[in-house]
């Protein structure tokens, strides 16, 4: 199965450079669409609910320290995913690649698996919070994204 690791390797290697919260957000909605594409995961789901949206703390420790990130810069390996986890990852990237940083972060705070992390929490908007987001909720959230019709 592929890492996050390896979806971020690909992200940069297709998409080109960009900041590590793009690249975080990028990966959490790939992930998200593909799960309910696919009915499969993308990667194992290590995503928390952190202050800024959903982090996976794998992938930070990666960028930690960093703003931008290039082809190369982490540790994956693209080639690891299938043609339908290209086929899912590269959607998301065409349809929300155009969006910044901040405002894909302000996309998650829409979305409810992270209200409902930040809640089990007992987080406010600027706590910290390393709460994990759960697998169904995510598959509920981008299920009700993808029957509205409101994707990317």
């Amino acid at each position: 199965m592929a890492t996050v690791h390896d979806v971020a390797a690909y992200v940069l290697d297709k998409h080109g450079p960009m900041t590590a919260m793009k690249l975080q957000k990028l990966c959490f909605f790939a992930y998200g669409y593909h799960r309910v594409w696919s009915d499969e995961q993308l990667f194992p789901l290590d995503y928390e609910a952190w202050a800024n949206g959903p982090v996976s703390p794998a992938l930070y420790a990666d960028h930690r320290g960093r703003y931008n990130l290039d082809k190369g810069e982490i540790p994956g390996d693209a080639t690891r995913l299938t043609d339908d986890q290209r086929d899912s990852v590269d959607l998301v990237c065409q349809a929300l690649g155009r969006y910044t940083a901040h405002q894909l972060s302000e996309m998650t705070h829409q979305g409810s698996p992270w209200i409902a992390a930040r809640q089990r929490a007992g987080a406010t908007s600027l706590d910290r919070s390393n709460e994990p987001l759960l697998d169904e909720e995510v598959f509920d959230y981008f299920s009700a994204l993808v029957s509205s019709g409101s994707e990317g």
